[in-house]
């Protein structure tokens, strides 16, 4: 016998009371599989078919997969709605928060809490939003995904995309976007260079070949590519309407009287769509080899993650439309990552709209503005009578 679903108060402090850090730091990652499993116990006693699926390799991660109403497939495929997010969190420093981050506090119009921006409260409000729905009512099917480490290596999207599952017509990531949706984002690459030459003795500079004076020339060979990439490349919808690059970290030799033997550069890469990781990489790398020959270094290019490429959904997708009438605004561009690629790659036609602030993301005391959950709540609302309940 089911039992009747939390409040929507009771399921936010569950979700923020439940720690499901992701990091590439093994000794900060943890599990999600507890926020699955309160998520799973919520939506089964609302009566959605639950499923939850390890990634490969890991039994403890995993996606879960909740589906209301039966699978109805159109013309193009399955039909329906999907409402994702990530249940996973960046790691936090406590001592850095004023406010509990693992316990709900509010306080002045906010909710304060690790996730409540980004993004954990958002299943909440997914439930909310479908509660009190029979499955028998809808005409296709509603689906609230909950995927793994989307804040590391996203993992999860990578493990459905492996899968190729078929999970829905349309989908929505509850990202913090603050009510507005976006139906365009930029792609990201983490890459590193490594060059190696001889050291020696720093009072005579024929005994080596300076790893640090060859970056210094690669440096300058990017920071040109750079120039030349926006200039090529434009995408008005973007506020940053060019693809950038950032050298973040730069590390070699390990004393002044020492001719410096090795050195690395770390590079962030933000991709405009149109642009693949592979083209980038390509063009990294001849750069990278052209300034190596010349002076007689040792190199290797490789990729800090996985990378994420950009995404970009048709202004015409009839969820972009819905959306944009819903919430009184045109679709709009980001120049963060987010899973959207990986969810047209299935075969979704993806916008990312949450009730939450970029701004407040990875910062102590993230909160969310408590005026903001009725209103997403209804445009959830909204979504779901357009793309399961309405007849076609």
């Amino acid at each position: 016998m089911s039992r009747p679903v939390p409040s929507l108060r009771q399921m936010l402090e569950g979700l923020i009371a439940t720690p499901s850090v992701s990091s590439s730091q093994p000794d900060r990652d943890q599990s999600n599989r507890p926020l699955l499993e309160l998520l799973a116990t919520w939506l089964a006693d609302a009566g959605f078919a639950v499923e939850i699926l390890a990634l490969p390799g890991r039994p403890d991660k995993a996606n879960l997969i909740a589906t209301l109403g039966g699978g109805v497939r159109g013309p193009n495929g399955p039909e329906g709605l999907v409402l994702a997010g990530h249940a996973d969190t960046v790691p936090f420093d406590g001592h850095l928060w004023r406010h509990d981050p693992l316990r709900l506090t509010e306080e002045g119009g906010r909710l304060y809490g690790l996730g409540t921006s980004d993004m954990k409260s958002f299943f909440a409000l997914a439930i909310e939003a479908a509660r009190g729905l029979a499955p028998e009512a809808l005409r296709r099917p509603l689906t609230i995904l909950a995927t793994a480490d989307e804040e590391s290596a996203m993992h999860g999207a990578r493990a459905l995309l492996e899968a190729g599952r078929p999970l829905g017509r349309y989908a929505l990531i509850g990202e913090p976007t603050g009510l507005r949706p976006v139906r365009l984002n930029k792609g990201v690459m983490g890459e590193a260079i490594r060059l190696v030459g001889r050291s020696g003795h720093a009072s005579d500079p024929s005994l080596g070949l300076s790893a640090l004076e060859g970056m210094h020339a690669v440096l300058t060979e990017l920071l040109a590519w750079r120039e030349e990439l926006a200039a090529q490349h434009r995408h008005s919808a973007f506020a940053i309407p060019y693809p950038t690059i950032n050298p973040g970290y730069i590390h070699g030799g390990d004393n002044a009287n020492r001719i410096c033997g090795e050195c690395e550069l770390h590079l962030d890469l933000r991709l405009l769509p149109g642009l693949t990781p592979e083209a980038l990489r390509a063009g990294l790398e001849r750069r990278v080899a052209a300034v190596a020959a010349a002076r007689g270094l040792q190199w290797e290019v490789t990729a800090l993650f996985p990378s994420i490429p950009p995404a970009e959904t048709p202004a015409d997708s009839a969820i972009v439309e819905a959306a944009e009438a819903l919430t009184g605004h045109p679709a709009e561009a980001v120049n963060f990552g987010t899973e959207a690629p990986f969810f047209n790659a299935l075969g979704l036609e993806t916008i990312v709209l949450g009730p939450g602030d970029i701004a407040q993301a990875h910062q102590p005391d993230e909160y969310l503005e408590a005026a903001r959950i009725a209103p997403m709540i209804e445009l959830l609302r909204g979504l779901i009578r357009r793309f399961c309940l309405d007849a076609a």
